[in-house]
């Protein structure tokens, strides 16, 4: 069976929720059903060849048939697309007096080495081998910063890069007579477009809500159901599309010995908070098994319990997180924020940029031109959604709260 359009999933969840076991269970599943599968895993700590029992490297390694397993070296990544750069800012910092091991490890910005992990995603997309590729994500605290960091550094390269360079080849003839200073040549601005241009198209492509979902794992449990919350809102922020909740290890109704009655009462308690929290989201559930299912034969069984007679690489559920609609005498952007309240969000307008701030996340968001000649009118919040009115009159500005 081959798909008329690729598929990526993202798996994300709170550390030691399952989430590598069920995103390698989910590709093995796609690829019984004949999809020409690709699971890659960007979690630095990467148990994925510990999932299925095989050892994996740095390359697609084939697991079972229509199935390859891929454990990235990011940083191996990083150095490949990062060095030109990193070797300019050392310098620059070395000239300023710091430590050469200091500067090494200052000129990296936290989580670069995951981003460049995901253009290996966008590799395997270009080579059109496979239908869907699942990407076993690190810990949501990582992962958020992993799929924000483009946005923001998208803006930096959009807005101030160019009058970087535009300013440093009238200044580079004049400083280079009087400093010794190490000065950013057209090579290492070359080496930031290109930089650009890789990130650009990832980010384009995990935003693709016809190509990309991420689906979170959970497990029945207060804490881990409270970062999920978390972790949804701020992909709603990113405009990252969640298809599904996987809910792992629930004790499943044979288990019947009095010991694990309180437990089975506490599970239940939470699986319906995980119900009224995240509907109308499809609950996948995953039973409590009696050993670690790890190997093909126990994955096969877990993903057979998660999906039974359901393709795993269907959009389980459709709805933009982000949307512009049109309105008597303007527009309305919408962003859905489940789980924000006014006390978590900031909003500034400046420009054709309208900052949004949910807790410790901001995102910079560059108005498409139809709305960046107008002006915000009223920010609200509507049910779980924030619906920003831009018209052709109004208040400057909406500072603070929304």
């Amino acid at each position: 069976m081959l798909r008329p359009h690729m598929r990526i999933l993202l798996f994300t969840g709170k550390g030691g929720v399952g989430k590598t076991t069920v995103a390698a269970a989910t590709a093995l599943r796609a690829a019984r059903r004949g999809l020409r599968t690709l699971v890659t895993s960007t979690d630095p700590a990467h148990s994925l060849a510990d999932c299925f029992d095989v050892p994996l490297g740095n390359e697609a390694t084939e697991v079972a048939q229509s199935l390859w397993g891929q454990q990235i070296d990011a940083q191996q990544r990083l150095e490949e697309g990062w060095r030109e750069i990193q070797e300019y800012v050392v310098s620059l910092m070395d000239w300023g007096g710091v430590d050469a091991i200091a500067a090494e490890e200052l000129s990296v910005i936290p989580g670069l080495d995951e981003i460049f992990s995901l253009t290996d995603v966008k590799n395997a997309v270009d080579q059109d081998r496979y239908d869907l590729i699942v990407v076993d994500c690190a810990p949501t605290a990582e992962t958020l910063r992993l799929l924000s960091l483009p946005d923001a550094l998208n803006w930096y390269i959009e807005r101030i890069f160019p009058v970087e360079r535009r300013v440093m080849k009238v200044v580079r003839p004049v400083l280079s007579r009087v400093t010794s200073m190490p000065l950013a040549d057209d090579k290492i601005f070359s080496a930031v477009e290109r930089l650009h241009r890789r990130l650009d198209a990832v980010h384009k492509l995990l935003i693709d809500q016809k190509t990309t979902t991420v689906r979170l794992v959970v497990n029945a449990e207060k804490m881990v159901i409270a970062e999920a919350r978390r972790t949804f809102t701020y992909l709603n922020l990113f405009g990252y599309r969640v298809d599904a909740i996987v809910c792992n290890r629930l004790l499943p109704p044979e288990v019947t010995d009095p010991y694990f009655s309180q437990w089975k009462t506490v599970q239940a308690e939470h699986l319906g908070t995980i119900h009224e929290s995240f509907d109308p989201l499809p609950i996948l559930k995953v039973p409590l098994y009696e050993q670690e299912m790890v190997g093909l034969a126990l994955l096969d069984r877990l993903g057979k319990d998660l999906y039974e007679e359901t393709d795993p690489s269907d959009i389980f559920h459709e709805e933009n997180p982000v949307t512009i609609d049109k309105i008597a005498g303007g527009y309305v952007l919408s962003i859905r924020l489940p789980f924000a309240s006014k006390s978590d969000l900031d909003l500034l307008r400046k420009g054709e940029d309208l900052y949004i701030r949910v807790g410790p996340y901001k995102r910079t968001v560059l108005l498409p031109s139809v709305l960046a000649r107008l002006e915000i009118a009223d920010a609200s919040f509507e049910g779980d959604r924030l619906n920003v009115t831009f018209t052709r009159s109004g208040d400057e500005a909406v500072k603070g709260g929304a």
